[in-house]
């Protein structure tokens, strides 16, 4: 599956009916107009569903959780949507590909999920890279690496595994990489700065 949709060009016909009045009070309808209009769609780019992707890692953001989001594109379309959300749920495998991944089988009403790629800001870790195999995802986009947990590419390089890495059929690496390690750097990044302030605060209180 390409990362882009074709284009889609949809025919609109418009008639209009002229009346022309004659002598005597007579009328005739004397003209059908039918006018072809034609309006395309911009291809949506692997750019594109990363963007909603980022805009699911703003919402984890928002509620304290680590920004990691995730779409499901299924011909050209988003089928599902998901961030992190293992500080709310409390539960270890509640990552945004897992999340995204489950809404995407309810909805198809399958486990299957061959025909649909997946979008995540940050590279999968081991379970979701399991996951995301046994789905059979057939492209995984992704946007920064993760050096310390990440097995697509980083700590283990999946296609080189035979028969575990059957699937995903397609890996593209680096998709806004800039905006995806910028969000994470920067939560970590105020997470130290609260530790510090709070310890901080503590020694002065003793």
């Amino acid at each position: 599956m390409k990362a882009s949709v074709s284009g889609i060009i949809t025919l609109v016909q418009q008639t209009w009916y002229t009346t022309w009045s004659g002598p005597e009070g007579s009328s005739h309808t004397y003209l059908c107009l039918r006018v072809p209009l034609f309006i395309s769609m911009k291809e949506k780019t692997a750019e594109d569903f990363m963007r909603l992707a980022l805009r699911e890692a703003e919402k984890a953001r928002a509620i304290d959780e680590v920004p990691v989001g995730a779409v499901i594109v299924r011909d050209g379309k988003v089928i599902s949507r998901a961030h992190n959300l293992r500080e709310k749920n409390q539960k270890a495998d509640s990552h945004a590909e897992m999340l995204a991944i489950r809404k995407a089988s309810s909805k198809l009403g399958t486990w299957c999920l061959d025909d649909c790629d997946l979008y995540v800001t940050l590279e999968p870790c081991m379970m979701c890279t399991g996951v995301i195999g046994l789905s059979r995802i057939h492209a995984l986009y992704y946007g920064t690496s993760d050096p310390k947990g990440g097995t697509v590419d980083s700590l283990v390089q999946i296609k080189t595994i035979r028969h575990i890495g059957t699937y995903p059929k397609e890996i593209h690496s680096g998709i806004l990489q800039p905006e995806c390690s910028a969000i994470l750097s920067d939560f970590f990044r105020e997470k130290r700065k609260k530790k510090k302030r709070d310890r901080n605060e503590f020694r002065k209180a003793q």
